[in-house]
């Protein structure tokens, strides 16, 4: 009877010892909860250091797990930059598409997918710079670009491409060619915070303040409606909204 006792306690103490090792974070035992942490890790590490100056074992001591574990999820740094810039773009690409999706007229549509995006850029700040430098990397060669322009950049040109069609023939929109408004259309937003730097020097303020990044957003509301609706007096009221 005591045995029988002693084993029933040493099981279930066994029990909650295994239990308790694989609801780890750094283990195998929570793998979907451990990968996001590395990816969030990663991206925040490859963001301000790049992916030549980005370190492993930093990246899986911010993420609370053995480096081990990390290579069980990525097999190298180069795989693990990849998923960062996936989980990157996904994010914005996610987002903006749901934006894009929405019940509004052309005019509505495009004020929103402007708006939207400034806000997202303005607030994602590691997202913002690990984008800037793989844009700027791609120009020597990067193994992942093409796989992002196609599951990522495409299906929101097709969606703005439609977008600003069926405002020209609805006759919201001046009769401006998609191919070429866009670049400007993002240009308008992505510009400002790469030259913020430069801004803040030569300006004397912080461009990235709440109060000038308003000023920021409401000129670009602006300026796209001005370039882009064709009842003018309408688009300036309606973008000062």
């Amino acid at each position: 009877m005591r045995l029988s006792r002693l084993c029933y306690y040493l099981t279930n103490w066994l029990i909650n010892i295994r239990s308790h090792a694989s609801s780890r974070l750094g283990s195998r035992g929570r793998p979907d909860q451990s990968r996001a942490a590395i990816l969030n890790a990663a991206l925040r590490e490859f963001a301000k250091q790049g992916i030549a100056g980005a370190r492993t074992d930093a990246i899986a001591r911010a993420a609370k797990v053995n480096k081990a574990l990390l290579y069980y999820y990525f097999k190298d740094k180069e795989t693990l930059y990849g998923a960062a810039l996936d989980y990157a773009f996904g994010q914005l690409g996610e987002h903006m598409l749901a934006v894009l999706n929405r019940d509004l007229s052309p005019r509505e549509k495009i004020r929103a997918y402007v708006g939207e995006y400034f806000d997202f850029i303005a607030s994602h700040g590691f997202q913002r710079n690990l984008v800037q430098m793989e844009m700027m990397r791609s120009g020597s060669g990067s193994p992942h670009l093409k796989r992002i322009a196609k599951r990522y950049f495409k299906p929101l040109f097709l969606r703005i491409t439609e977008v600003i069609r069926q405002g020209v023939a609805a006759g919201e929109f001046r009769p401006v060619n998609p191919l070429q408004f866009m670049p400007s259309m993002v240009a308008l937003v992505v510009f400002y915070f790469i030259s913020a730097p430069v801004l803040k020097s030569v300006a004397g303020f912080d461009p990235l303040s709440p109060v000038k990044l308003a000023e920021r957003r409401a000129a670009v509301l602006d300026f796209i409606a001005a370039a882009l609706f064709e009842n003018r007096l309408e688009a300036k009221a309606g973008a000062a909204l």
